[in-house]
């Protein structure tokens, strides 16, 4: 009983990675208003400072289209060799410099429509530059300073992104203007949230005994869209009766000033939790190990289980081609089209969907809480059901409900039917999402990669939150569109969700394999049946 608490606690402290994952990622929602109050609109109103805005914001993007540009490099470099490599990377850099160039960069420093909205889109979603640069060195972080130590690091960021989200102005130590110190100081955020959406799960993994293993990790999950009902509630509380002044000049920095709360006690805890048994192993401190691993699964088992993780570093991993492009491009693909189907436009602008529905702040935000608790609720129902439907099964429902759900969503909105019919498509397809692609995904991800070629994990992974980044960049620009607002009364980018939608339950039925029940071993038979019959 001792040793099942001590790991329920381990796997409880090693979640709140998770939380704040969550938390970190949903707390623009609230503050999304306020930021294009406090940000945004106020370049429109002196042009010398738009200009330097401007000129700026080409400076952080070019930036961070050269680091993501040399971390897909490095992918390409896993993949073939280094010849080949090297001209696939050469090519794609020119065609993108050029496309780059020819499309933005020689773009006058003119503060039009679609710039601002672009300015803004970048601003909402420019944590997710770091979870990509987070998640991409999540492995290196985890081999060289360890899982608990890079969780640590991930709490360190979480807490100087706190603070410097909320005064940007008064921590600006960039030299550039408060919004280019806002975005920095959310990359930072981003880089801890690709740190722990990495980190926590495996250090869960490696901590855990094998008959508890499967539960324990799925609390990471549950605490991820726990973290994001928790600040729904707190930005709610924050702006509840204040005016809109207050919470455009003041209100929207206490939301992400309260990020600290969860980033201290993380940050505390995780002195108070060892490091795996793997990794000390991996260092040569066997005897450390062992202690641990009797603490946690008895002494008469601790050997055993040492015996086998110094026997998996013999194991070889393969080329990341080992069993052909078909693995690959469905893991990246399920990635792409977690993110495509629009649930990140629904948690991160969820607030102004509402008021552009008609509600007044408080009522927005407290929509939002139905959101994050409908999101919550039907994620639990996925964990208990998941190995009982399968995996396929549940991914085809979610994909259908979602795309009928977000088409209707579009329709409401253009017909401009009452608030109450687009409220009730959005929480059908919340639910849908919740208990279908959200978790499932990344028990698939888990369980399609052999062994041999786990390492692809990470481009699937990378591949997530660069296709999170450009749906969040540009719903602004589709939805603040005035030609499309004008046709559409911003409906149309429902309907592009709804459209992927539909594809992504295509790709499903036609393409993913069931994997219920099916060990990692079998798998592995069954992609190498696929590469021996192509």
């Amino acid at each position: 009983m001792k040793n099942s608490k001590s790991v329920y606690l381990i796997a409880i402290v090693a979640s709140l990675g998770g939380l704040l994952f969550g938390y970190d990622t949903a707390v623009i929602s609230g503050a999304v208003g306020a930021l294009e109050s406090f940000f945004v609109n106020t370049l429109q109103e002196d042009s010398k400072m738009a200009i330097q805005a401007i000129i700026q914001f080409k400076i952080v993007l070019t930036a961070c289209v050269v680091v993501v540009g040399v971390l897909i490099a490095s992918f390409i470099y896993k993949f073939y060799k280094k010849s080949t490599a090297t001209v696939i990377v050469a090519i794609l850099f020119l065609l993108i410099g050029v496309v780059y160039y020819l499309g933005f960069l020689k773009g006058a420093n003119v503060l039009t429509d679609n710039l601002k909205n672009s300015i803004f889109g970048f601003m909402i979603s420019s944590a997710l530059v770091g979870c990509i640069i987070g998640a991409s060195m999540g492995d290196k972080v985890a081999n060289s300073i360890g899982r608990r130590n890079g969780l640590l690091l991930s709490a360190i960021l979480f807490i100087i992104s706190a603070f410097g989200s909320a005064y940007p102005d008064t921590l600006n130590v960039f030299g550039g203007t408060t919004l280019t110190a806002f975005m920095i100081f959310r990359i930072v955020g981003g880089v801890g949230v690709g740190l722990a959406s990495m980190l926590s799960p495996l250090y869960i993994a490696e901590m855990a005994p094998a008959n508890i293993r499967g539960k324990l990790v799925s609390f990471n999950q549950f605490a991820i869209v726990a973290g994001m009902l928790i600040v729904y509630f707190v930005n709610y509380f924050i702006a509840s009766g204040q005016t809109e002044d207050w919470i455009n000049n003041i209100g929207w920095r206490y939301m992400f000033l309260s990020e600290n709360v969860p980033a201290v006690l993380f940050f505390i805890f995780l002195f108070f939790v060892p490091k795996t048994p793997r990794f000390q192993v991996m260092k040569g401190e066997e005897e450390d190990a062992v202690k641990v691993l009797s603490g946690l699964n008895g002494q008469s088992k601790a050997q055993q289980i040492l015996a086998d993780i110094k026997k998996s570093f013999k194991q070889k991993n393969g080329h990341w081609l080992f069993f052909g492009w078909g693995i690959v491009i469905i893991g990246v693909l399920l990635s792409v089209f977690q993110q495509f189907v629009g649930i990140n436009v629904v948690l991160y602008y969820a607030p102004e969907i509402f008021k552009g529905m008609g509600m007044k702040t408080d009522a927005s935000l407290m929509q939002t809480i139905i959101v994050g608790a409908i999101n919550m609720l039907f994620t639990i129902v996925a964990i208990f059901t998941v190995d009982n439907y399968g995996r396929k099964k549940l991914m085809l429902i979610g994909s259908c409900v979602m795309a009928v759900s977000m088409i209707g969503l579009g329709f409401s909105l253009y017909l401009q039917s009452s608030g109450v019919v687009s409220l009730l498509f959005m929480l059908v397809y919340i639910a849908a999402f919740a208990m279908s692609w959200g978790p499932v995904t990344w028990v698939l991800l888990s369980e399609i990669f052999p062994n041999k070629i786990k390492g692809v994990l990470a481009v699937a992974v990378a591949a997530q939150w660069l296709a999170n980044l450009l749906v969040s960049w540009t719903f602004p620009m589709m939805n603040n569109n005035a030609e499309l607002i004008t046709l559409f009364n911003h409906g149309f980018s429902y309907w592009v969700y709804g459209v992927m939608g539909v594809l992504s339950a295509f790709f499903i039925w036609k393409f993913v394999p069931e994997t219920k029940g099916k060990t990692l071993e079998e798998m592995e038979m069954l992609w190498q049946s696929k590469k021996e019959n192509n």
